[in-house]
């Protein structure tokens, strides 16, 4: 049997909700493995679809989201990530950091001790704690998530204070991290990836990028809602750069909207990575700003529900004038 996927195609005050925010849409993309089948009409789209693209996503508003994505700060305390490792180490430089991101506009500070670049060898949880554990009293009062695959760095950090898990292994990685999540009801990231940060881009392959990351996150949302977490705690990652080549990570870019048919919130973590330099001239990472707002803005447009980013004041102020520019958020 031939599965069918639908995708939203975004209009501004026509057709029907688009998971209670800002958006709608009167058509959706049909797509197969085998191609597109063309356009419908939005009430064409099968009841359990149109279910999950219109339902509003309730977890968003413990950030304040209303109409704009909600911004995510990265704060990696780490001497080797790829951007901006060994740059706060320092815990009182960290939180002071932190602290500048909520002031220009991030609604959630993300803190990770352990790299996951391309190359990364995994971190002892000890010794991932003893990176982070030092800037829980500058986070209190904040609101911040924890990046991790650890259990044990995520029950740590939720006893600090933290809102939310971002695990970019979809609580894979460690067998105790689902019960953690379970037990606490904590919020959670889960991203789409393939293999380990060890070896994720040793010729990565899908036979169709866009619908294989669809029916993973799709099972693994199912799998998590299992373990004892509320499907309205979940937001999905589709991991840009983590085990996919450009040609994949554009088509992921291209048809984004089609993520919405997962019924839980989109997380969109592109800043500054590779795929922006081999895009544009093999540009280093301190000069991929222009191509992180560039695809943050595809992501809005797309009705993605937060940006993880690195330059917080400048995507801030980048989304502003993206939605004084749309008739549906004036």
């Amino acid at each position: 049997m031939v599965r069918r996927y639908y995708r939203p195609i975004l209009t501004e005050g026509e057709g029907l909700p688009l998971a209670g925010g800002p958006f709608s849409f009167a058509r959706a993309e049909v797509l197969t493995r085998a191609g597109s089948e063309g356009v419908i009409a939005a009430e064409q789209v099968p009841a359990d679809w149109l279910d999950r693209l219109t339902a509003p996503r309730p977890v968003l508003a413990r950030w304040g989201y209303r109409q704009l994505p909600l911004v995510m700060g990265i704060l990696n305390v780490t001497p080797d990530s790829f951007s901006d490792g060994g740059r706060h180490d320092d815990p009182a430089l960290a939180g002071a950091v932190a602290q500048a991101m909520l002031a220009d506009g991030a609604a959630i500070i993300d803190v990770g001790g352990e790299s996951t670049r391309p190359g990364a060898r995994e971190l002892p949880v000890a010794d991932e704690l003893a990176r982070i554990k030092g800037l829980f009293p500058a986070l209190s009062g904040c609101a911040w998530s924890i990046d991790t695959r650890k259990a044990g760095v995520m029950r740590a950090a939720l006893g600090a204070g933290a809102g939310l898990i971002n695990d970019v292994s979809a609580l894979c990685h460690d067998r105790g991290a689902l019960a953690v999540v379970a037990d606490a009801q904590a919020p959670v990231v889960l991203m789409h990836h393939q293999g380990t940060p060890e070896t994720m881009q040793q010729a990565p392959h899908y036979d169709d990028a866009l619908l294989d990351v669809f029916d993973w996150l799709e099972g693994r949302i199912a799998a998590v809602v299992a373990g004892g977490v509320a499907r309205d705690r979940i937001i999905a990652d589709p991991g840009i750069g983590f085990g996919k080549g450009v040609n994949h990570n554009v088509a992921l870019l291209k048809r984004l909207s089609l993520l919405h048919g997962l019924g839980v919130p989109i997380l969109l973590g592109a800043s500054r990575k590779s795929l922006i330099g081999k895009l544009s001239a093999d540009e280093p990472v301190e000069r991929r700003l222009p191509g992180s707002l560039a695809i943050a803005l595809a992501g809005a447009s797309a009705g993605v529900q937060m940006l993880r980013v690195h330059d917080v004041p400048e995507t801030v102020q980048a989304l502003k004038l993206w939605a004084a520019a749309q008739p549906c958020l004036g």
